[in-house]
């Protein structure tokens, strides 16, 4: 007799699962978790960087790095990422502006594994340029990480701080 059913549990997080007489199958499984916060780590001579704790689960089952905006890199659990990277691929290629979003981040990507000691690996290329020296911070904005370089992610947070209800007042004008 085959059993279909779902679980939510104490994360909030939904499995659903499918019991038959041979197997045991998940079909899906709905995070609730979402990536908050701010961290302050240092990035080791290897270019090795530990991912806070409390992500390490979200990206445990694979996980992409790639440039991203304003100077920082950005950091994907893997469903998330093939998420973005499709619909990335529907941009129309006629357009120089969607051509060269999806170069930044399509062509700049990197796939990566938390080691057991909770790591990533940032290339090289990817740490020049987001100008990374050994100081970083890990940003958490709801699906992705962005990892700065300590000293431009203050520069950037003071800008933000201080303009703070100028962005407040425009997002107001789109309903936020």
């Amino acid at each position: 007799m085959d059993v279909l059913g779902s679980e939510v549990d104490n994360c909030g997080d939904k499995l659903t699962y499918l019991w038959t007489s041979r197997k045991f199958y998940y079909l899906n499984y709905i995070s609730k978790s979402m990536f908050i916060g701010e961290y302050q780590h240092n990035i080791d001579e290897k270019g090795r960087l530990a991912v806070p704790v409390k992500f390490r689960g979200d990206l445990s089952k694979g996980a992409v790095v790639t440039r991203g905006l304003d100077n920082c890199l950005f950091l994907y659990p893997q469903k998330d990422w093939e998420e973005l990277a499709k619909k990335l691929s529907q941009l129309p290629i006629s357009k120089a502006n969607t051509r060269a979003f999806g170069r930044l981040m399509l062509a700049g990507a990197m796939d990566c594994e938390v080691d057991k000691q909770g790591r990533i690996i940032l290339p090289d290329y990817l740490r020049k340029y987001a100008a990374i020296s050994k100081k970083v911070v890990v940003a958490g904005l709801y699906n992705r990480l962005e990892i700065w370089d300590e000293d431009a992610w203050e520069k950037y947070k003071a800008g933000t701080e201080k303009n703070s209800g100028d962005i407040a007042e425009a997002l107001g004008e789109i309903g936020v």
